[in-house]
């Protein structure tokens, strides 16, 4: 949805949520030497400036990463990367999950990047373009042009900010045909958990698919403000990485600190 940006959630509790289990995905793939493929369908702008007055005015980054990212060990490759930027881009930088796998990413791995809003792309091949193919496309018909991708080692990341309702069920059909296409890429999806539990059916539908080897995994946080809708993230990832479920268990204990 081209009105959506991220800034003003940057940083918020579900971004801490989603950001960890995914730079630990990338960090535990990358422990073999075989190249990988990165893919990311709604990728948003890379590098968030949470001095920005759209998400100072929100106040969700100080209810996410500004309380919680103290709780990751020194070592975690979500707290190293967010430590090394910030040594390059100043203290208040934040690395989307573009600029999380750029920095994880080895030599000979490859990322494709899909962001239609011609802001956020702009920024986005400003931020990570010397890493990345950025594209200007829609990201699920990007994804599954490029299944199975060369390399075919990888991870896929599917997060859309879910203002487009279709997304609901258009995402178990769109993971259903990349799962056929690519059978041994992880499929990582994030889905927001709301008040009104709009992500249940899509989870019914993925859970009914078939697929094998997945992990699901949730948290749950107070609204970072009056009004918000958004009480918990969601994780449902497909070929999920071996200790997965126990690094989400070490996530959620953070969250009921």
């Amino acid at each position: 949805m081209l009105s959506y940006q991220h800034l003003y959630h940057a940083g918020n509790p579900a971004d801490v949520h989603k950001h960890a289990l995914l730079a630990w995905m990338l960090a535990r793939l990358g422990e073999k030497p075989k190249p990988l493929t990165y893919i990311e369908t709604h990728a948003g702008r890379g590098i968030y400036d949470l001095s920005a007055p759209e998400a100072v005015k929100t106040g969700e980054a100080a209810a996410g990463i500004g309380r919680m990212l103290p709780r990751f060990a020194p070592d975690h490759p979500y707290r190293t990367t967010i430590e090394a930027l910030r040594e390059a881009e100043g203290a208040e930088a934040y690395p989307g999950s573009p600029a999380l796998a750029a920095h994880l990413l080895r030599e000979g791995d490859t990322m494709h990047l899909a962001e239609l809003h011609p802001q956020e792309h702009a920024a986005l091949e400003g931020a990570v373009g010397w890493r990345a193919r950025v594209h200007r496309q829609d990201g699920f018909e990007l994804a599954l042009s490029l299944a199975p991708p060369d390399p075919r080692r990888g991870l896929l990341l599917i997060d859309p900010s879910f203002e487009v309702k279709a997304d609901y069920e258009t995402i178990p059909k769109v993971m259903r045909q990349l799962h056929k296409a690519w059978n041994v890429g992880v499929l990582a999806l994030w889905y927001p958990i709301l008040r009104d539990a709009a992500h249940l059916e899509m989870l019914t539908s993925l859970e009914l698919s078939g697929f094998t080897k997945t992990e699901r995994h949730e948290v749950r946080f107070p609204p970072v403000r009056d009004g918000h809708r958004m009480i918990g993230s969601g994780l449902f990832v497909i070929n999920a990485p071996y200790g997965l479920a126990e690094e989400a268990a070490r996530i959620e204990a953070m969250f009921k600190g």
